[in-house]
């Protein structure tokens, strides 16, 4: 479906790039002959990152906390510096933990509003504003979550996310005029390292209610991304696209 070439001469910045959904989305860019840069907030994470990735392709790497303005201005300088141009950018970092929503502290669900909403909005509008909108162009992928019919047992993400699809929808209206597309894909249960945080009795029985009876592959995930990013989507903007084997259709997300 994809060319080999198809990235070739793109420029492509993937936050969380260290490890998961957002490890795996950068591997395939790269494979595709993009130059792409990945951040994370640890820099161990990182360095292993660009070691292993960088068999595949020209990767650069950068520590950002995607809450920190200041941290995603200087990582926009450094691909300014080094490659005068930022062609697609992926909100893919963030993070949560599941709780019943009487039990979230007010630390707690500002801290998940904090990483999940605030933060891609911060990391969107530095980029657009350094490189999309001077260009004249850009492609925007965020990476949210199956909230389809709320989000029971995470109700601090399922705002945040909810909040990232109404910005996606906003956007694509409004900087339309700047020729910049912007998407996003809500994955369901992914097998990833993300699902390292929940307790096993957590996600007892979670395939029972996902109508095509299995978790989803991080591959599953970054191939609709690559084809959001690419000119198959050209006339794509707006757009949610739920990677979830059906679930937000039928069963509960969570045993409740």
């Amino acid at each position: 479906m994809f060319a080999a070439d198809l990235f070739k001469g793109k420029v492509v910045f993937v936050t969380g790039g260290g490890s998961g959904i957002g490890y795996t989305i950068a591997k395939q860019f790269l494979l595709l002959g993009a130059k792409v840069w990945i951040a994370s907030r640890k820099e161990e994470r990182i360095n292993k990152a660009i070691d292993e990735l960088s068999v595949f392709g020209k990767v650069n790497g950068a520590t950002m906390d995607i809450r920190e303005p200041l941290d995603i201005e200087k990582v926009a300088e450094k691909i300014k510096l080094e490659d005068g141009r930022l062609d697609i950018l992926i909100n893919n970092a963030g993070g949560q933990f599941p709780s019943a929503a009487e039990n979230i502290s007010y630390n707690g669900f500002k801290a998940v509003i904090n990483n999940n909403l605030l933060g891609p909005f911060y990391v969107t509008q530095i980029m657009a504003k350094t490189f999309f909108i001077p260009q004249n162009e850009g492609i925007i992928v965020n990476i949210i979550a199956n909230m389809f019919r709320g989000f029971p047992g995470m109700a601090h993400t399922g705002a945040a996310r909810s909040g990232v699809d109404n910005l996606t929808k906003t956007l694509a209206v409004e900087w339309s005029r700047f020729n910049i597309r912007i998407n996003a894909v809500a994955p369901g249960i992914i097998q990833s390292s993300g699902l390292d945080q929940y307790p096993p009795d957590f996600l007892k029985g979670i395939t029972d209610v996902i109508p095509m009876k299995r978790t989803g592959t991080m591959e599953e995930t970054a191939n609709p991304v690559i084809f959001l990013s690419s000119p198959l989507a050209s006339y794509i903007t707006g757009e949610t696209l739920y990677v979830d084997g059906g679930n937000r259709l039928w069963g509960d997300q969570w045993k409740m």
